[in-house]
């Protein structure tokens, strides 16, 4: 049972929502390797993923609410958000030819730079830190911070 938004710390609130934003980049990526619908993808990810427990391991619990309104408008969004993608990688690299997890980390980083009022900053670490999750070793992360910067510019320059 999941403690109401009163009862949470702002910590809690914070691990949620970064939970949310990790399981939208899962789900997207699922999508677009499975064809599942937006819907049915909430659903999988509400009843398989939030809060649960595998081989004795529990699950981070997310925020739901922000969970869905990423997956959702990533994919409303997706062909505004390519653009912006396309315009802030190189020209020889146009968004259909990098790998698909940064493919879907840079959706979603995109629908949540361009709907809603999250400051620019805290989606960049946020989606930089899903990017070393993804990839502990590699150039990615810092390449994920540029694209975003980028992308953020863009998107919201008066938060420059």
């Amino acid at each position: 049972m999941t403690p109401s938004d009163g009862a949470l710390s702002g910590n809690q609130k914070r691990k949620m929502r970064s939970a949310a934003r990790l399981y939208a980049v899962q789900a997207l990526f699922q999508m677009e390797h499975t064809e599942q619908s937006t819907r049915e993808v909430v659903a999988e990810f509400l009843e398989h993923r939030f809060g649960a427990t595998y081989d004795g391991d529990e699950m981070q619990d997310g925020d739901i609410a922000l969970f869905r309104k990423l997956v959702e408008d990533a994919v409303n969004w997706q062909a505004k958000i390519d653009q912006m993608t396309d315009r802030s990688l190189i020209a020889k690299w146009p968004i259909a030819r990098i790998d698909p997890t940064l493919r879907a980390l840079f959706r979603v980083a995109g629908a949540e730079l361009t709907q809603s009022d999250t400051p620019p900053r805290v989606v960049i670490n946020e989606f930089v830190e899903i990017a070393r999750a993804f990839f502990a070793d590699g150039r990615e992360p810092k390449f994920v911070n540029a694209v975003l910067d980028h992308m953020a510019r863009a998107a919201r320059p008066e938060a420059f």
